[in-house]
């Protein structure tokens, strides 16, 4: 008799097993996957400072809440769903009657992660959810027949731990994986596709405006030989640390890796230009004396939402924001590094 035969007739299955005692997928590497399974060891994880695999831990919480000031009864905007972190705390501010609209691009993780909130009691009269980028915001508040506008309006920028964390993906390059980085798998250009049409120009430009990258030249030439060649996020990798000289030494070579990397999911998503979208119909989607929070993680990013903050300020469409840019504690910091590059702004309507 089999096992599985022995296993059925016993009345139940045997718990899967992982192959060899180094897992290769992503899915069977991480028991932090079921965390209804091993919460001991997601709390564990998170107590080493380390962010659970396909989990994100919310960053600067206490400090969204104090700028965006969320009140039951209000109405808002989660421009960008993620997790849901975020989302679960401007939820409890709003009770009773309150309602908040959330968004996401990413077909893969909103249903996770809708389905999480809604198994966690949040009802569809508090929680509206969106499949859809925030570019859109004001047309969807429209659709709502929300024409007055929102009390606040939160967004978190980037990209999420579970998205980063899970090679399928093609964000990270810790893991080979299909060179995708798309938020939405089913629509536009893959990296892998993106590279084997782009200029040598266009790579050259994209790697320097959206990642600062001082060797942008030098590697988009090297790149462009490879063309047709780099449809994983290992063989890109290896483009790069091959076309660089190892006088630079490994870290050197390493941040070059990931400004690489940041520069074509930022030219693959589009992710400067529909931040821009919204940051201009922002004013529209506010009620007056409405609040707006921005949480961002790259220089690009942070440079765009100040100078739209700033101007709106001088014009008088905001009549208050903050000055200093807000950034997580130490401690903060040191429980989460994720954390360390995070930059708040806010502003409130006039």
């Amino acid at each position: 008799m089999t096992d599985s035969e022995s296993d059925s007739s016993a009345g139940h299955r045997r718990r899967a097993r992982y192959r060899g005692t180094h897992p290769r997928r992503f899915e069977e590497k991480y028991k932090e996957l079921a965390p209804d399974r091993y919460p001991e060891l997601v709390a564990h994880v998170k107590q080493r400072g380390m962010t659970p695999a396909g989990q994100h831990v919310p960053i600067l919480v206490e400090e969204v809440l104090a700028a965006l000031m969320p009140a039951p009864g209000e109405r808002g905007v989660d421009a960008t769903l993620g997790y849901g972190g975020h989302t679960q705390h401007l939820l409890e501010r709003l009770r009773p009657a309150g309602q908040l609209l959330a968004l996401d691009a990413d077909r893969i993780e909103l249903p996770k992660t809708e389905a999480r909130l809604r198994q966690a009691g949040v009802g569809a009269d508090e929680l509206i959810v969106k499949r859809t980028n925030f570019a859109g915001l004001r047309s969807i508040l429209d659709e709502l027949e929300w024409s007055d506008g929102v009390d606040f309006v939160f967004v978190d920028l980037g990209v999420s731990s579970m998205q980063i964390d899970d090679p399928a993906r093609g964000f990270t390059f810790q893991c080979d994986g299909p060179l995708d980085m798309r938020m939405n798998p089913s629509r536009g250009l893959s990296a892998a596709e993106w590279l084997s049409r782009a200029s040598i120009s266009d790579l050259a430009r994209v790697l320097a405006e959206n990642a600062d990258e001082p060797f942008a030249e030098f590697l988009a030439r090297a790149l462009d030989r490879q063309r047709g060649r780099l449809g994983t996020t290992g063989a890109l990798a290896q483009a790069i640390r091959g076309a660089l000289p190892e006088r630079l030494g490994e870290e050197e070579i390493d941040r070059s890796v990931r400004r690489v990397f940041q520069a074509l999911r930022i030219e693959v998503n589009d992710e400067f230009g529909v931040l821009e979208l919204l940051l201009r119909a922002l004013p529209e989607c506010l009620r007056s004396g409405g609040r707006a929070a921005f949480l961002s993680f790259h220089s690009g990013e942070d440079r765009r939402v100040k100078k739209a903050f700033e101007s709106g300020r001088k014009s008088g469409l905001y009549s208050s924001g903050n000055d200093e840019v807000v950034r997580a504690s130490l401690a903060e910091q040191n429980a989460n590094p994720r954390s360390r590059s995070a930059k708040l702004r806010w502003v409130r309507k006039a």
